[in-house]
C-alpha cells in the first residue's frame, strides 16, 4: 500500500488511526503551495508526470514510502553545532523532495553524534517545515521515564498535529560511564517491554502502574508508535502491536527471519491494526559506483575505529580514509572492510534493482534511509537521486543551488 499520493488515499497512519481519519492528516496534504516544495504543482509522494515511466522504477519503487533519518554526525574540522543546523536544513531539503518521514536518533556523549535530544531536535525540525511527517529514530526508553517520554510526544502532537512519529528503542549508553550518568545500566534493555506498556498506556489511557497519574497533553492523542529492533525486539513489537523498524543489511537472513515472526506474532493495537514493517539501512547513489561507494568511506572508517578504540569519531573527508587503507592495522582493516559491507550503492539503475530485489524480499511497507558521510553535498545530491529513482514528488526539482538548506 503505498502512503505517497493525492489528498484522496489514506496514509499507513490514517489506518492505524482507525476510520474516520482525515486523509492529510499525517501531513501529507495537497497544498503545493506549502513552503519547501520547490515549486511542485502535485501533493509530496504524488508520482504523476514523466518520471512515473521511467524503466528504472518498478510497481514495487513506485508504492513504497521512502523516509530519512539523520544521526547528526559531527565532521572533523567542523563545530558540533553545525552538524545540528545541517539536520534541519536536510529535514527541508527531503521535505522539497518529496520523501514521506525525518527522523532524528538519540546518543549521549558520543564524540561523531551531536544528537543527544531527540525529541527537542524533531521540534526544531517540525517548526522548519510543514508537511513532512517528524519523529525520533529513535527515543531509547530504558534513558528516560515513560511518563516524562508520553509527555514530551504529547507536547510535540500537540503543536504539529498529524505529523509527529513516536520511533523508540531499547539501547543503552555507550559505556558504563554513561549509562552511570543516565542512571542506568545494561540490564535496563531487559525492562524494555514494560516501559513500553507503560508508555502506550498513557496516550490509550489504559492500564499501567500509576492509574491516577495522566500524561498532559498526552492522552486521547494519535502518535504513531514505532519500535527499533534486532532479533528479540521485533518479538516485543508484534506483542505490543506496534510498527517495526529493521535494519543491518548485512544480515539479511537474520532480518528476514525476525521480520516473518513478527508478521506470524503480532497482535492488533490501539495504535496499530496490522503489522507495519519498514526496513532501514544506508543507500548511496551518484553518477558512477565509485563515488557511490567514496560516500561510504567515512562511516565505515569511524565504525571500524569505534571497535578497536572505544570511542565513535566525528567523520572525516573519503580521500584522507582511501589514503590510509593500505597502513590500517589487520584487524582494523577487516572491521572496516566489514562496515562497507550490506549496503545499497551504485549509480541510480544499480540502486534501482537493489532495492527492487530487497523490497521484493522482505515485503516491506516502508524504507528508511540512515546514510552518514563527510560530504554533505554529496549527501544531498545522493538523496536527489534517490528521490528520481523512487519517484518522489519532488524529484524535479530546479537547479540545487535553489533548494533550501543546500550545504558544501
Amino acid at each position: 500500500m503505498s502512503t505517497r499520493s493525492s489528498t484522496t488515499t489514506r496514509t499507513p497512519e490514517d489506518e492505524a488511526a482507525g476510520p474516520g481519519t482525515p486523509s492529510g492528516a499525517s501531513g501529507t496534504s495537497g497544498d503545493s503551495s506549502a513552503p519547501g516544495t520547490s515549486g511542485a504543482s502535485s501533493a509530496p509522494g504524488d508520482r504523476t508526470g514523466p518520471l512515473r515511466t521511467s524503466p528504472l522504477r518498478t510497481d514495487r519503487l513506485r508504492t513504497t514510502p521512502f523516509s530519512l533519518l539523520d544521526r547528526s554526525r559531527t565532521r572533523q574540522g567542523h563545530p558540533e553545532a553545525e552538524a545540528l543546523r545541517d539536520t534541519v536544513a536536510l529535514a527541508q531539503h527531503a521535505e522539497a523532495l518529496g520523501y514521506h518521514r525525518f527522523w532524528v536518533s538519540e546518543h549521549h556523549s558520543v564524540p561523531g553524534v551531536a544528537g543527544s535530544a531527540p525529541t527537542v531536535l524533531a521540534a526544531a525540525v517540525a517548526a522548519a517545515t510543514s508537511r513532512i511527517r517528524v519523529g525520533t529514530g529513535g527515543v531509547m526508553l530504558p534513558n528516560h521515564r515513560p511518563l516524562v517520554v508520553a509527555e514530551q510526544f504529547g507536547v510535540l502532537a500537540s503543536l504539529f498535529p498529524g505529523r509527529v512519529d513516536m520511533g523508540l528503542g531499547r539501547s543503552v549508553g555507550f559505556t558504563d560511564g554513561i549509562r552511570r550518568a543516565l542512571g542506568t545500566d545494561k540490564e535496563a534493555a531487559d525492562s524494555f517491554a514494560a516501559q513500553l506498556s507503560e508508555l502506550t498506556a498513557y496516550f490509550t489511557d489504559g492500564p499501567r502502574p500509576h492509574p491516577q497519574v495522566h500524561a498532559r497533553p498526552a492522552e486521547g492523542l494519535h502518535v504513531p508508535a514505532f519500535v527499533l529492533a534486532t532479533g528479540a525486539g521485533a518479538d516485543i513489537a508484534a506483542r505490543a502491536g506496534l510498527a517495526l523498524v529493521i535494519g543491518d543489511l548485512r544480515g539479511r537472513e537474520a532480518m528476514r527471519e525476525a521480520i516473518d515472526r513478527y508478521r506470524t506474532a503480532f497482535e492488533p493495537s490501539p495504535l496499530w491494526p496490522r503489522p507495519y514493517v519498514i526496513v532501514s539501512g544506508t543507500v548511496a547513489v551518484a553518477e558512477t559506483r565509485e563515488q557511490a561507494r567514496e560516500l561510504l568511506l567515512p562511516e565505515a572508517w569511524s565504525m571500524a575505529y569505534s571497535r578497536t578504540h572505544g570511542v565513535f569519531p566525528p567523520l572525516e573527508p573519503a580521500e584522507s580514509i582511501s589514503a590510509r587503507e593500505p597502513s590500517m592495522p589487520p584487524k582494523q582493516h577487516d572491521l572496516y572492510t566489514s562496515a562497507l559491507t550490506g549496503h545499497i550503492h551504485g549509480t541510480e539503475a544499480d540502486v534501482a534493482t537493489q532495492l527492487d530485489t530487497l523490497l521484493t524480499e522482505t515485503a516491506a511497507d516502508e524504507f528508511l534511509v540512515t546514510t552518514s558521510t563527510y560530504d554533505r553535498a554529496g549527501l544531498l545530491e545522493s538523496y536527489e537521486r534517490l528521490a528520481r529513482v523512487v519517484g518522489t514528488a519532488g524529484a524535479e526539482l530546479p537547479e540545487r543551488a535553489e533548494i533550501p538548506g543546500r550545504a558544501s
